[in-house]
């Protein structure tokens, strides 16, 4: 079958293998200590041009989620998210097993919006509801939509006056900034966010997560949080490994770029045959709608995720293209689709 269920089928990037494996006689230091570690933030302090943020690493984003939003937040406060947000939807009410409600509001093309915060403020005003006190959002969104920075701007300024921290989920954070349609900035993340996390699981790294802390509020004792969640890798130098070698010539922008363009060649092909998309494919996610049986058709000889039923007669379905996408993997899924509509 053609797979393009999601970006993390594939194993690892050969130039990230290879730092691995030349590593494998080290003797490093333990729980992100390590010069590898070190090197990464290093990178990092060099792409936000910000020498004053902390970083860490996970091996995964569930994992940054809980750890950041479970230290930041007090018992009896809140986190405010999109409804399609992947805190709500996909994570197994994993912040809401930590004792911290997820609060939603409607998405516009998958983006929080100032309105939708500023209404689940207004409706948790009293000692007797849950108090919001943190924003969150991801870049790519769950629909592979970007934020600018006019609406990144927007959403920090509101978070300021409300007394809000605003956290990115950077899982797609690499498509976000290799799309054609981003004007955000790695200094412009370090700016108008309190922390956010840049995603090397599903570009390319064995699985590797970097957390970055920008506010100084955010900072204290923020080790002990990720050791008490069993969370403090004692070979964290692998994840280091691993960002060293995403951030260096800028690999992590090459791999995104590729499966960026791997989906705009397929969504310019269905787009040729007059069918809609959910929504307007700018990174590596694109989302057909397609009539039922065509849907159920292609599924016998494509692996892809269907994302939900669009109305009585269309489904609509998710494509999702990664690093390790081939040419002839999209020429591939162009002969089924072409196969399936001659059958029509």
């Amino acid at each position: 079958m053609v797979n393009l269920r999601n970006d993390y089928s594939e194993g690892v990037h050969p130039l990230i293998l290879e730092a691995l494996i030349k590593s494998t006689y080290e003797q490093n230091f333990g729980y992100g200590l390590d010069s590898h570690c070190q090197n990464a933030t290093e990178l990092f302090k060099q792409l936000t041009e910000n020498d004053a943020i902390d970083v860490h690493f996970f091996s995964g984003g569930t994992a940054v989620n809980k750890t950041v939003i479970s230290y930041a937040l007090r018992p009896w406060e809140a986190v405010i998210c999109a409804d399609t947000g992947h805190i709500n939807v996909h994570e197994t009410g994993a912040i809401e097993a930590l004792g911290h409600k997820v609060l939603t509001a409607p998405n516009e093309d998958g983006k929080l919006t100032p309105a939708g915060i500023e209404k689940v403020l207004r409706e948790h005003s009293t000692e007797h509801m849950v108090l919001p006190a943190m924003v969150y959002i991801s870049n790519s969104t769950e629909l592979g939509s970007i934020y600018t920075k006019k609406e990144l701007i927007a959403l920090h300024e509101l978070c300021h006056k409300y007394n809000l921290y605003l956290y990115l989920d950077g899982a797609r954070l690499s498509n976000a900034m290799a799309s054609p349609f981003n004007d955000i900035t790695f200094k412009d993340l370090a700016t108008y966010t309190d922390i956010f996390y840049f995603g090397g699981t599903k570009n390319g790294a064995m699985g590797a997560e970097a957390c970055i802390i920008v506010n100084p509020h955010l900072k204290r004792d923020f080790r002990f949080a990720m050791k008490q969640n069993g969370l403090l890798a004692a070979k964290g130098f692998i994840l280091g490994i691993q960002f060293e070698t995403l951030c260096t010539d800028n690999l992590y922008l090459e791999l995104a770029s590729h499966a960026n363009q791997m989906a705009a060649r397929l969504s310019e092909f269905i787009g040729n045959y007059d069918y809609q998309f959910l929504t307007a494919t700018v990174t590596n996610q694109l989302f057909p709608i397609l009539p039922n049986e065509m849907a159920n058709k292609l599924a016998k000889e494509v692996d892809f995720e269907v994302w939900g039923t669009y109305d009585e007669n269309h489904t609509v379905i998710r494509l999702v293209t990664s690093w390790a996408t081939t040419n002839e993997q999209v020429e591939a899924f162009k002969e089924v689709f072409i196969k399936i509509e001659g059958e029509k």
